[in-house]
C-alpha cells in the first residue's frame, strides 16, 4: 500500500543524524513518517543488502568493508523514506532498486545547499535543471513500486517556485516537501510560510511544509498559514524528538537517554551517535561544558552508556 502523505507529522532528512535510532525515537513520540539521511546514489551502488539476524535489521553494507551505509528494520517499514542524492536518472533508478523492498518511499534531495551536494550536481543544484528533475522523478515513478517524492527549497521568486512545483507534479510524484527558505538563506532567517502557501494553492498533490517548527503547536500554525497537507520538522526534532508528542515535550535529559538506549539496541555507529548527541546538546548547552567534553572523549559505546547512566542497559 502506498504511503499516505496527508495530515502527517514528518521527521526531516538530516545529514549524519537521521539514522535508525533517531528515526525510531521520533516514531515512538508520534512521528508518522521519518526520512533517513541523504545517501548518495554512487555510494549505495557499492552496497550489498544483508539481513542482520542478530539485530533483526536490514543492512546495506559497502562492499569490501563492514561499513553500514543504511540500516532499517521491519518496525519502520510502513513509514520510512529513503532520501537519495543524485544527478542522473539511470543511476538514481539503479540505486533506488537496491533499497525499494525495505522502505515505504524514495525521496530525491533537491534542497541541500551544502557544497558537497551542489558540486556533484545534486541537492539544490537540481533546482535550476527542471528537465533533469523531470527525468529523474519520471524514471523512479515508472519503475518503482513505492512512493516517489522530492524535497525542494524556494527559488528566487515565488512564481519560479510555483512553476517548478507544477512541473514536479506532472512527473507523477506522490508528494512534495517544501523548505521555506532559499538556498542562500541561513537557518536564522525566518522561513517564508507565505511562499509555501503559494505552492500549496498551485498543485493538487500533498505538500509537506518545512521550516521554523519548534513546538507541537507549530504544527497547526504552519498548516493553518500554508494550507499544507503535512508538516516536516528538522532542528526542532533534533533538539528534542518528543516534539511530536501531543502531550508536550518530555524533559531533554530523558530524551537523550532514550536516544542512547536506541543507539545501543541497534548497534549504531559510534561516530554517528556522538555527532547526534553533540547536535542535540548544542542548542541547550555548550560543547566545552563537561557533558560535551565527555562525549568527545568517549572511545566506545560503553563510555557513552556510562555517561548517561545506561551502563546496566548496555550490559
Amino acid at each position: 500500500m502506498e504511503i499516505d502523505y496527508r495530515d502527517k507529522l514528518v521527521l526531516a532528512p538530516m545529514v549524519r543524524v537521521g539514522t535508525l535510532p533517531l528515526r525510531l525515537l521520533a516514531r515512538d513520540y508520534g512521528a508518522d513518517i521519518t526520512y533517513g539521511e541523504e545517501i548518495i546514489d554512487r555510494r549505495l551502488l557499492k552496497c550489498d543488502r544483508r539481513i542482520n539476524e542478530i539485530l533483526g535489521a536490514v543492512d546495506f553494507v559497502e562492499k569490501g568493508t563492514e561499513s553500514v551505509v543504511f540500516r532499517t528494520c521491519p518496525e519502520e517499514r510502513d513509514g520510512v523514506v529513503f532520501q537519495l542524492g543524485t544527478s542522473d536518472a539511470v543511476r538514481a533508478l539503479k540505486a533506488a532498486q537496491i533499497v525499494c523492498k525495505d522502505i515505504a518511499a524514495v525521496d530525491v534531495n533537491m534542497g541541500c545547499p551544502k557544497s558537497f551536494s551542489i558540486s556533484g550536481g545534486m541537492g539544490a543544484a537540481l533546482l535550476s535543471k527542471p528537465d533533469l528533475i523531470h527525468d529523474i522523478l519520471t524514471a523512479l515513478r515508472r519503475n518503482l513500486d513505492v512512493a516517489v517524492t522530492c524535497k525542494i527549497r524556494l527559488l528566487k521568486s515565488s512564481p519560479d517556485t510555483v512553476e517548478l512545483a507544477r512541473r514536479i507534479e506532472k512527473s507523477g510524484v506522490s508528494a512534495l516537501a517544501v523548505h521555506g527558505r532559499r538556498v542562500a538563506d541561513r537557518p536564522r532567517d525566518p522561513a517564508k510560510w507565505d511562499e509555501i502557501a503559494d505552492v500549496v494553492s498551485a498543485v493538487s498533490i500533498p505538500v509537506i511544509a518545512n521550516g521554523d517548527v519548534f513546538a507541537y503547536d507549530d504544527f497547526e500554525r504552519i498548516k493553518a498559514a500554508t494550507g499544507a497537507s503535512s508538516v516536516m520538522v528538522a532542528r526542532g526534532a533534533l533538539w528534542n524528538a518528543s516534539i511530536f508528542s501531543p502531550q508536550g515535550k518530555l524533559p531533554w535529559e530523558h530524551v537523550k537517554r532514550e536516544y542512547v538506549r536506541k543507539s545501543i539496541l541497534w548497534d549504531n555507529d559510534l561516530k554517528s551517535t556522538k555527532h547526534t548527541l553533540k547536535e542535540m546538546i548544542i542548542h541547550h548547552s555548550c560543547l566545552e561544558f563537561p557533558e560535551g567534553k565527555a562525549i568527545n572523549n568517549s572511545d566506545t559505546m560503553s563510555d557513552i552508556a556510562r555517561l548517561y547512566g545506561e551502563s546496566e542497559y548496555y550490559e
